[in-house]
């Protein structure tokens, strides 16, 4: 019985798991993409994100620990040089796995495990998202109509109270005109009037 087990012993014995993992691990590294059985791919994800996390701090500290962990040189330094330069800025989730379907011969569930930040296409396939339109009948349309007949009713109101305060204006300068013309009284030409025009021409 398998009580409080919480990880799959994947049918091998304790040595070699963690050589199987190792090699596996290393392999990753310098591929960048390996194809394997689903639960070998599950297991192996958990057994290297810690070991690309640690690699984000380049310290003889760190390498040693990691090189204690995949007993490879040449993965080692791929994975301090390249692979902890283009995941620094990630904060955890450096692998994927994708099903490709069963195994011709045992019918095993096969996987694709690799790592995110060296998948070009998918890197360069994220296309801005364009930004979602919500179309309404009527919403939007009352919305306006409502805005403009409140801008229409307060502009007629406007010119109403101007026109209001015009008028007044306009009668008072109207009489004003008025009582000045019957105010000036008409000037009737006399004989008289004429002589005397007449005499202050002579005299200028």
């Amino acid at each position: 019985m398998r009580h409080r087990k919480s990880f799959n012993h994947l049918g091998r014995t304790s040595s070699h798991r963690k050589a199987m993992l190792s090699n596996m691990a290393s392999s990753l590294i310098l591929h960048k993409r390996i194809t394997t059985t689903v639960a070998k791919a599950k297991a192996l994800r958990s057994y290297i994100e810690p070991l690309i996390t640690k690699a984000k701090d380049d310290t003889t500290h760190s390498r040693r620990i990691v090189f204690s962990y995949l007993r490879d040189k040449y993965a080692v330094t791929e994975l301090f040089r390249n692979v902890a330069a283009k995941i620094m800025e990630r904060p955890g989730g450096y692998t994927r796995v994708i099903k490709l379907g069963k195994r011709q011969g045992d019918s095993a569930e096969m996987a694709m495990i690799e790592l995110v930040d060296y998948n070009e296409l998918l890197l360069t396939d994220k296309s801005p998202k364009k930004a979602k339109s919500t179309r309404r009948r009527r919403g939007g349309s009352k919305k306006t109509t409502v805005a403009e007949t409140v801008a229409k009713t307060e502009t007629a109101a406007k010119e109403e109270k101007a026109a209001v305060k015009e008028e007044p204006v306009a009668k008072a300068e109207a009489k004003s005109d008025d009582v000045a013309e019957e105010k000036a009284p008409e000037v009737k030409e006399t004989p008289e009037t004429k002589a005397e025009e007449k005499k202050e021409e002579k005299k200028d």
